[in-house]
């Protein structure tokens, strides 16, 4: 029997929190045909045998070197079969009915890719999960950013972070965050998955631009809601997560804002990345 649905997560020291995710989609699962594929990237907390407690519905693909979350989600999505992907990150578990409400959301028109949920905090803020498409300005408000926390009202904020949507109702946002999004898998197919030239980061910001570009649609809905600890994994490589972060944003930056080699962009966004960089890697 073809599983309706597949989640694969993407894991890397993950610990105890890969089996709460897990737990999550197997509760929303109850009675219905799933599967996870759980990508391991050389895990050295044992966190990816956790997998084995969720069998038959979860298997899991081992890789003997961390070959980053795109590529990640790449070989889980070929290693499964369901018509809709459930990409959620080990550190993320969903509630009760969101898994539901996503795939309603999905099935209610052909052109509909991808449905992201509202992702919360652990203390139940709001994340902003939701975004606008990165500019120049995202670096200076975007979700962690001093001046959106200063400004939360302004016109850059409020575009490059979604903390609001009318009603329960979902709305067209141009991204939303990887941590959690139900894909359809026949549109994931028809732009080759995610990037693999992005090893960390962005690459959910990139996915969705690729999709819309094809005449898809994506969509955010607060009626459906997840619980993100950000950055469990990445806090055992802080270092190289910043470098791949900013490494992220300049491939995202040449690709879609300054394709051209010669725009005087492309100078100016690598010399302010550098040095945001430098500044976070002081902190470490």
């Amino acid at each position: 029997m073809t599983p309706e649905l597949a989640a694969v997560i993407v894991n890397y020291n993950a610990g105890d929190e890969l089996r709460a995710a897990l737990r999550s989609i197997a509760d929303e699962m109850t009675g219905r045909a799933w599967e996870a594929v759980v990508v391991d990237n050389a895990s050295e907390d044992g966190s990816a045998d956790i997998a084995a407690e969720f069998a038959p519905h979860a298997r899991i693909v081992r890789n003997t070197a961390n070959v980053g979350f795109g590529r990640g989600v790449n070989q889980g999505v070929a290693a499964s079969s369901a018509p809709l992907v459930l990409i959620i990150n080990p550190d993320c578990r969903v509630a009760r009915g969101a898994v539901a409400a996503m795939r309603a959301e999905l099935e209610a028109h052909p052109r509909r890719a991808i449905v992201g949920p509202q992702v919360l905090d652990p203390d139940g803020s709001v994340q902003g999960s939701a975004r606008g498409d990165p500019d120049m300005l995202t670096g200076l408000f975007g979700r962690t950013s001093p001046l959106r926390r200063l400004l939360p009202s302004s016109s850059a904020a409020t575009r490059n972070v979604v903390t609001t949507a009318s009603g329960r109702e979902s709305t067209v946002v141009d991204w939303v965050s990887g941590a959690c999004m139900l894909v359809r898998r026949s549109a994931f197919d028809e732009v080759d998955g995610f990037d693999p030239r992005y090893f960390l980061y962005w690459e959910d910001a990139d996915l969705c631009r690729r999709l819309r570009a094809r005449g898809h649609e994506v969509r955010y809905l607060p009626a459906a809601t997840a619980v993100h600890r950000v950055g469990h994994s990445s806090r055992t490589a802080r270092a190289a997560s910043i470098k791949a972060f900013h490494e992220s944003a300049y491939l995202y930056y040449a690709t879609h804002v300054a394709p051209s080699a010669l725009n005087p962009k492309r100078v100016l966004a690598r010399l302010l990345l550098d040095a945001r960089c430098w500044w976070q890697l002081r902190k470490v």
